[in-house]
């Protein structure tokens, strides 16, 4: 009988030609073990997904409530069924007034595609802005909006009529004209390496949206459900977007996302044509229920409190004259070496030692730490401990 080792070459499809080929037996916490006994300390969460940490009881008593009672029952918006409605008003609950009627959808990219298509349907416009160094996924529309042309050369043509701009650059805000539909941005531009926009910026961005009549699309595919600090982090700068896409950390580790809007907004999709965005699985019952469960954790175990706390603690740990920056905007986080060559050989050191960190697709210099928000001091101190010992067994002093 092949291993499964054996069985993902052969027979999974590889989108690299050296996967990392962990075999993971189990998951807990913050931790995935091997089937030997290797213990791995996730410092990445799954790329921002497992927020509340693997396994976590209360995803899990939810999951198996929902397996009693039903799994698929029809396409999307058809047939009333508790777990997605009781989410889109949990959901409503944590955002500001207006911004109340959630379309689930099954994941981050398909979520984007939602919102661009509600915000051409609404403003009748066809232009689309996003930024440079961009990441809002790989399907074609939303790889049309991705700012690395590296990414996207093999694959055009793409969506016509997209436009990228220099990110937290005032001068370019004058591109948004009544021609743009929606401007994308993502709060915290992840894939770039961690880039936080000014206060002044995101105010002045939302300020010309309004002035033009585009409507702006915040992605918190990464940033979203607490990974910041705050529930969203547009929280941290005093904005509302018109629309709000989110996937990754909203599931518990189970496929989910949606996008948000006000309902004016979404009715759009409704006539001209009727059905006018279309999901099979979007919206399924246990996963709808796996994500109530991880907002009700969030709220209710005091994980937005300890983020900050928790982001100082790596801060603090991680000094060594090899590390040259550390950007974070909670435990969103990026450590900067000199060269994608270090930290590759930092990063495969510290998986043998049992902590699996990663880079970022546009920005191959830096070490990505976005552990579950679940994640104790003394596991911060253990995994800190871990890295340094690589980044000192790699980069020497």
């Amino acid at each position: 009988m092949l291993s499964p080792r054996q069985l993902f070459l052969q027979h999974q499809a590889q989108t690299t030609d050296f996967p990392l080929l962990l075999e993971v037996e189990k998951a807990e916490g913050v931790y995935m073990f091997g089937p030997a006994g290797q213990q791995y300390l996730d410092m990445i969460s799954g790329i921002g997904v497992s927020n509340v940490g693997h396994r976590h009881p209360r995803v899990l008593q939810a999951i198996h409530e929902q397996l009693d009672k039903y799994l698929h029952l029809m396409v999307y918006g058809e047939i009333v069924q508790a777990p997605p409605a009781q989410l889109a008003h949990a959901l409503a609950q944590t955002l500001p007034e207006g911004l109340d009627n959630v379309y689930f959808v099954s994941s981050g990219s398909e979520a984007v595609e939602g919102a661009c298509k509600l915000a051409k349907r609404f403003t009748g416009r066809t232009e689309l802005i996003a930024f440079n160094n961009a990441y809002h996924g790989s399907t074609q529309g939303s790889l049309s909006l991705n700012g690395s042309e590296n990414f996207k050369r093999a694959f055009r043509p793409l969506l016509p009529d997209v436009r990228h701009i220099r990110h937290n650059q005032l001068e370019d805000l004058d591109q948004i004209t009544s021609r743009t539909a929606a401007v994308i941005l993502e709060t915290v531009q992840g894939e770039a390496g961690v880039r936080v926009p000014t206060k002044e910026y995101l105010q002045a961005l939302r300020q010309r949206c309004t002035e033009v009549g585009a409507l702006l699309v915040l992605d918190e595919i990464q940033s979203g459900f607490g990974r910041t600090g705050t529930f969203w982090a547009f929280e941290h700068f005093n904005v509302v977007p018109d629309i709000l896409t989110c996937a990754k950390g909203m599931g518990g580790g189970m496929p989910i996302g949606a996008f948000i809007s006000r309902q004016e907004i979404m009715h759009s999709l409704k006539n001209d044509p009727m059905l006018g965005h279309i999901t099979t699985f979007g919206g399924h019952p246990v996963s709808c229920a796996a994500s109530l469960a991880t907002l009700r954790v969030i709220q209710e175990e005091g994980l937005l409190a300890q983020v900050e706390a928790k982001a100082n603690r790596f801060k603090e740990r991680l000094v060594h004259p090899a590390v040259r920056e550390i950007r974070n905007l909670g435990l969103m986080m990026a450590v900067e070496f000199d060269s994608f060559d270090t930290l590759k050989r930092i990063i495969d050191k510290a998986i043998l030692k049992g902590v699996l960190t990663d880079w970022f697709l546009f920005c191959d210099n830096s070490m990505r730490i976005a552990p579950p928000l679940t994640i104790t001091f003394p596991e911060i101190d253990t995994a800190c401990d871990l890295v340094l010992e690589a980044i000192v067994e790699e980069v020497g002093f």
